[in-house]
């Protein structure tokens, strides 16, 4: 970030400006540096410059402040969420291998080894920094250039069940940037909000990254919390936000037809189902323009449409490829498909990340002869250039913008003793989008121990193995919370193909058939103690890092808006 930093810093030399307001409340862009130089300085305790940096990032001026730190010393930044599960950590560290971390203590005592007495990061030596967050700085020396020119290492949700560190470089940032606030008409010191993780590689690049170009103040929400969003957000005149449907719709509700954000130009939405007409409202009670759009975090925002599109083209499609981006639908052969015909997506431009992290350095991506990467999803491209996307080659469920895979949930489910057969299938939500059920047929022991022995109504009969025990057994297997199913059916066999099997189309339909039928089987079946995994009005940033955008593991921001194409397989 070091282009970025240099002209921010050259900025605020001129003149000092508010550049981040967050819940700790307003922080100048003279003050920000200077704790990024205390920053820089625990960072690189030998001196060696650069060096990669494993940040928990939150929304708050920290975030900002590290990634001043990271251009001041030439470092490249790698970021994690708050949320991070211990194994999740592990593996960030495998394939990363930092020079640095920085966390709050009580984050490090979670993610390292219980009771190993080592820190994560061996050989580290300990500083207090961010106002009493922890600094772990590894020994010199710090090659950077195992980066190939990255700036930007942001993990994917981990729908493959293991998150993939995707490394992206400053020019990719700044290209992204330059495309949305041109199709958004921003000018420099407007303000911007953040209110989806700072984790997530969209949200830093239109967050930080962006607000930093702009030299206006980022307008940042700890927590989310509708409420406080829309009187932050008309309080400082935000101009542009990005958010997840879920947000939209939860603002939209909240504003009750105020149009308290008249003066907000427009919000970027993506990251999960979008129904044009449940935007629309939204829209129409918040007094601004809600923008569809689609990008991943393998290659930033591509597609967006502009404020002053007509409703058709800014709610039920996916707007226009950024100029310079390509973005095409091919047959199973490659072939390019013309307009008005559903094909896989691929795309080439100058956002398209250098690669996945692992072991250190930049695994080059897998692209087409002429350079396309397929982002595995369908789509169908317009006369007019637009560009709609009509759901997914594989089965992922995008619970309120965050990405649950559904093999890894099945296959730690089907890990259970008394689990014989499971299907995991999305069921439709109106807020969220998609919630995961699972389909159990159980051992024949258990059943019987359970005293369920089937009636012919699909559901087993009985309480089978019910949503507790699975997901006690998901807690003792360590899958994330995040993760966990949300209803359970107990079946006497899955749906099966005529060679025998899984029809998961099938099974999606009955999913949906037992799921409208919770009036006569709510107890047994649909998770009522869980809070935590439920998307509140006030719940901790974890429904959007993320980021929706792709393939199931990849961060996607964009997706269709008919239910019936986003049930998926990953």
């Amino acid at each position: 970030m070091r282009q970025t930093v240099r002209e921010f810093y050259e900025r605020a030399e001129h003149a000092d400006f508010t550049a981040v307001v967050d819940d700790h409340g307003r922080h100048t862009a003279r003050d920000l540096l200077d704790r990024a130089a205390e920053l820089a300085e625990a960072m690189t305790p030998d001196g060696t410059p650069g060096g990669t940096v494993l940040l928990q990032a939150d929304n708050s001026w920290r975030t900002v402040t590290a990634t001043l730190a990271a251009g001041m010393t030439g470092g490249v930044l790698a970021l994690v969420n708050r949320h991070t599960t211990r194994a999740e950590f592990a593996a960030a560290m495998e394939d990363i291998r930092p020079d640095a971390v920085i966390a709050e203590p009580s984050a490090l005592d979670e993610w390292h080894a219980p009771g190993s007495g080592t820190p994560p990061l061996p050989g580290a030596r300990p500083a207090e920094a961010l106002d009493g967050w922890t600094v772990l700085a590894g020994p010199g020396p710090r090659d950077v250039s195992r980066w190939s020119g990255g700036t930007l290492i942001g993990l994917t949700s981990g729908s493959t069940g293991r998150p993939k560190g995707v490394v992206q470089s400053e020019s990719a940032l700044r290209y992204a940037c330059t495309c949305t606030i041109d199709v958004n008409g921003l000018r420099d010191g407007d303000a911007v909000a953040a209110v989806v993780p700072l984790s997530s590689t969209a949200a830093y690049c239109f967050g930080v990254c962006l607000a930093l170009m702009l030299g206006g103040p980022l307008v940042l929400s700890g927590r989310w919390d509708r409420e406080q969003a829309l009187a932050r957000m008309a309080a400082h005149d935000v101009r542009w936000a990005m958010c997840v449907p879920t947000m939209a719709l939860q603002m939209g509700s909240a504003a009750a037809g105020s149009r308290v954000l008249e003066g907000v130009r427009s919000i970027t939405v993506g990251g999960g189902p979008m129904d044009r007409g449940a935007l629309a409202r939204a829209e129409r009670s918040l007094g601004t323009r809600i923008l569809r759009v689609f990008g991943m975090s393998e290659c930033l925002g591509h597609t967006s449409p502009r404020p002053g599109d007509p409703e058709e083209i800014r709610l039920g499609r996916d707007g226009r490829p950024f100029p310079g981006t390509e973005l095409r639908a091919v047959d199973a052969d490659g072939t390019a498909l013309g307009p008005g015909r559903t094909g896989r997506a691929q795309v080439r431009g100058p956002s398209l990340f250098l690669g996945y992290a692992h072991d250190g350095k930049v695994e080059s991506p897998v692209l087409t002869p002429d350079g396309f990467f397929p982002t595995g999803d369908l789509l169908m491209t317009g006369d007019d250039g637009t560009v709609t996307v009509m759901g997914r080659e594989k089965d992922v469920i995008i619970r309120g913008g965050r990405n649950l895979d559904v093999t890894e949930i099945e296959r730690a489910v089907a890990s259970h003793p008394g689990v014989a057969r499971v299907c995991v299938a999305p069921v439709p939500d109106p807020l969220l989008g998609e919630r995961a059920a699972v389909l159990v047929v159980a051992e024949a022991e258990a059943e019987a121990e359970a005293g369920t022995h089937g009636d012919g109504d699909g559901t087993g009969g009985g309480a089978g193995i019910g949503l507790d025990e699975i997901t006690e057994h998901l807690a003792r297997t360590g899958l994330s919370k995040a993760k966990w199913p949300e209803f359970a059916f107990s079946v006497d066999e899955l749906p099966q193909t005529t060679v025998g099997k899984l029809d998961r189309s099938a099974a999606r339909r009955l999913a949906h058939e037992l799921h409208a039928r919770l009036d006569a089987h709510q107890g047994p079946h649909r998770l009522t103690d869980r809070e935590p995994h439920r998307l509140t009005d006030r719940e901790p940033h974890r429904q959007a890092d993320h980021e929706r955008h792709g393939r199931p593991d990849q961060e996607r921001h964009g997706q269709p808006d008919h239910e019936q194409h986003r049930q998926g397989d990953a």
